[in-house]
């Protein structure tokens, strides 16, 4: 059964940063494609940030220069580095797994940007 279990959210001032983490189990992760999303009240989900199994990574631009996403197959585990956090950064973010027609998603873990 796949799992994924998001962790590092909280609550920070602006311009702070955070580090999202994201395990997997249940799955061989080296073959997926990760991705985080959010979704804050009222919008939709939204893509953030996704790596491919070869590590090639992509931004929104919304976040682009100031998030990074990366992985580390041995420990099944993806991470997001977020920097220079806004107010409108706040959302739960979700961690997904994909492959082919395959998707898993996280319970997600809430970020909220305030003084």
């Amino acid at each position: 059964q796949v799992q994924l279990v998001e962790s590092g959210g909280g609550l920070v001032q602006p311009g702070g940063s955070l580090r999202l983490s994201c395990a997997a189990s249940g799955i061989i992760f080296s073959i997926y494609h990760m991705g985080w999303y959010r979704q804050a009240p009222g919008k939709q989900r939204e893509l953030v940030a996704r790596i491919t199994s070869g590590g090639t990574a992509n931004y929104a631009d919304s976040v682009k220069g100031r998030s990074t996403i990366s992985r580390d197959d041995a420990k099944n585990t993806v991470y997001m580095q977020m920097d220079s956090l806004r107010p409108e950064d706040t959302a739960v973010y979700y961690c997904n797994a994909a492959l082919g027609a395959l998707r898993a998603w996280g319970q997600g873990t809430q970020v909220t940007v305030a003084s």
